[in-house]
């Protein structure tokens, strides 16, 4: 075993050129699911934030109908739980590891519940693919949320009035004249990060997904070759996250011609 580069190593990876494309799909489909899941966890999540649920509002008023000076009630009657939960929620997910929370996801609460654990595509185990989804679709989410909420608050407050004025309600609003507009302003930073899934779905090996990774794991204990399947992979993941920031990067400039006079 050794770290040197040598092209007369790279024919002994010949026999695993099935087992590195398996873990392709894997990667992808693992990208995909978290994608999906991601993005719906972080639409709730910004609403959330930008809720203005307040349950206790009430106490923030004295008996005849006027705001309290400073105190516990009216701290009380400013709170907020859906915001303070989605809040919570953020701040946890973006300050630790993201194998820190596939380990406490996979072991933690996917070792209390059971899952099938039937092969998905004949190359990894639904148990071990499923929690993976989740705890990168989770944290995801939590960056997501802020993307997406930071493009709501761009679009001016005007044009939720006028489109409010002309009988639209506040679901139509937030559909046909927010949404639209925040998604072309977010639309570098989201495809930023569903680039950094792909990447960050590697670490899902070490919870036992056949990935990219684990095959280079496999492949390093066959042959017992570092550098040459590191550099497979490496190849893969760059065919994977180039097109699809170029990919992005064209619907981006198609939509933001719309919006130039």
């Amino acid at each position: 075993m050794g770290g040197l580069i040598q092209l007369s190593n790279f024919p002994k990876l010949i026999p695993y050129v099935e087992m590195f494309r398996n873990g392709l799909i894997i990667t992808i489909m693992l990208s995909l699911c978290t994608v999906v899941l991601g993005a719906v966890l972080g639409v709730v999540l910004a609403l959330m934030r930008l809720s203005d649920l307040r349950p206790f509002r009430a106490l923030g008023l004295d008996k005849y109908g006027h705001l309290r000076g400073e105190g516990f009630l009216t701290a009380l009657s400013k709170f907020n739980p859906l915001n303070f939960l989605a809040t919570t929620y953020v701040e946890i997910l973006r300050s630790t590891p993201v194998i820190v929370q596939i380990a406490v996801i996979y072991y933690g609460i996917f070792g209390i519940i059971e899952l099938p654990t039937f092969s998905l595509f004949g190359i990894t185990k639904f148990h071990r693919f499923f929690p993976g989804v989740v705890a990168l679709g989770m944290n995801s989410a939590a960056y997501l949320c802020e993307i997406i909420r930071s493009g709501i608050q761009s679009i001016d407050g005007g044009q939720t009035e006028a489109a409010r004025s002309l009988g639209l309600s506040q679901t139509q609003t937030m559909r046909f004249v927010v949404l639209p507009q925040a998604i072309r302003n977010i639309l570098p930073a989201i495809a930023n990060e569903f680039v950094v899934i792909i990447k960050e779905s590697a670490v899902t090996y070490t919870i036992g997904v056949q990935d990219i990774m684990a095959i280079v794991q496999s492949v390093k204990g066959a042959t017992y070759l570092i550098m040459e399947p590191l550099l497979v992979a490496t190849a893969m993941y760059f065919c994977l996250c180039f097109p699809t920031s170029k990919i992005i990067a064209y619907f981006e400039r198609r939509m933001s011609r719309g919006s130039k006079r």
